[in-house]
């Protein structure tokens, strides 16, 4: 499954969190409210979502993103894109298959 990479090394991210008066704790704690699976993200996570140190993380799993966007858009109405770079559309124009990989 593809990434998604945090847009402007988070800054939008830290803004969404700011206007929804939300601290990292926070954020995770919301994140369960909106999980259907009621898991949410890890204050952990985040914190390097929206790190800008050595531990900052520039791409998450797409539920991870989703998630945490969620969360935020209850407050401030921030849709995922704004958070997120979409992944590009793959450039790749060779079809696979099994055999094909079988065959090194």
């Amino acid at each position: 499954m593809p990434k998604l990479h945090r847009k402007d090394d988070g800054r939008p991210l830290r803004d969404a969190m700011a206007r929804a008066g939300l601290s990292i704790p926070q954020l995770a704690e919301a994140t369960r409210r909106v999980d259907p699976a009621g898991k949410g993200v890890s204050a952990a996570t985040v914190g390097r979502l929206a790190g800008q140190g050595k531990t900052a993380r520039t791409a998450c799993e797409l539920r991870t993103a989703w998630v945490v966007a969620s969360a935020l858009h209850e407050e401030t109405n921030a849709p995922l894109q704004d958070l997120f770079a979409m992944p590009s559309d793959s450039t790749s124009n060779i079809e696979r298959s099994i055999r094909d990989a079988e065959e090194e």
